[in-house]
């Protein structure tokens, strides 16, 4: 029985430096709504945190990675080849979750501070969060996600940022994120992971709303629940348009 006992404080005595190291994160954001009106040219988030602990911090770099990322879609991508002497689509691709908008931000270089099996199985970088539909129609479904990144990283709705994420005394951390003028609305997240060794420690995430409002809401809902009505007011716009150009250009003529 005295065995059992000094096994069981053994045991004890040797869990308490690994629960003592134990690793959280406590973060904020300076806005967790967006709001998109008819001048919204974009706007930026300042993602800043602390990682709270119980015992001094192990050894070792801390890192960080933060992630905003936008709501995803299905979509369609398709392959133009040049055939008899103008662009066709030939094969194509579903693409069952590409997101709308997706930003990273680490403190050092991604693949030394997320190994490689971790983010296959987290799904953190760009190509990891991308995902298709298993085809049989091309030889190459990975060219097809290839292509989402590369025309969405043009467009400024994916970026990769290594080295933006600032890290003081290993507890204080702190990046700002850019939001394009081209947001899509919906729900989006703040990802944060805190990571030792390439191993994830802790993670924590945050919602930011990003919505229409004013005349850009206004306009959207009248295009999805009154399309006839949108339709025939833009149609008179651009009458009333033509007209007044026309008038315009007329009276200048005759002066």
């Amino acid at each position: 029985m005295n065995r059992l006992f000094q096994l069981l404080a053994a045991l004890f005595t040797f869990a308490l430096p690994i629960q003592a190291q134990a690793e959280d994160i406590v973060a904020g954001l300076s806005q967790n709504a967006v709001q998109i009106t008819a001048t919204f040219v974009g706007s930026e988030i300042l993602i800043f945190g602390a990682v709270k602990r119980d015992a001094p911090a192990p050894e070792g770099d801390l890192g960080v990675v933060i992630v905003v990322e936008g709501p995803s879609h299905e979509i369609t991508v398709r392959r133009k080849e040049r055939r008899m002497g103008i662009w066709v689509n030939t094969d194509s691709v579903e693409v069952q979750r590409a997101p709308s908008f997706y930003a990273i931000a680490t403190s050092g270089p991604f693949n030394e501070v997320i190994n490689q099996d971790v983010d296959g199985a987290m799904h953190i970088s760009i190509p990891e969060s991308i995902r298709i539909f298993q085809s049989e129609q091309v030889d190459d479904p990975e060219n097809f996600a290839k292509a989402v990144i590369r025309i969405r990283e043009d467009a400024g709705l994916y970026a990769m940022n290594e080295g933006a994420v600032h890290v003081t005394d290993n507890t204080l951390f702190d990046t700002r994120v850019q939001l394009p003028a081209n947001l899509t609305e919906g729900a989006y997240k703040a990802r944060i992971f805190l990571a030792r060794g390439g191993e994830i420690i802790a993670s924590h995430t945050a919602d930011i709303e990003v919505s229409k409002v004013g005349i850009e809401r206004w306009l959207y809902n009248l295009a999805h629940e009154q399309a006839l009505i949108y339709g025939l007011m833009s149609l008179a716009i651009a009458i009333a348009a033509g007209w007044g150009a026309s008038t315009f250009f007329r009276f200048v003529l005759r002066s």
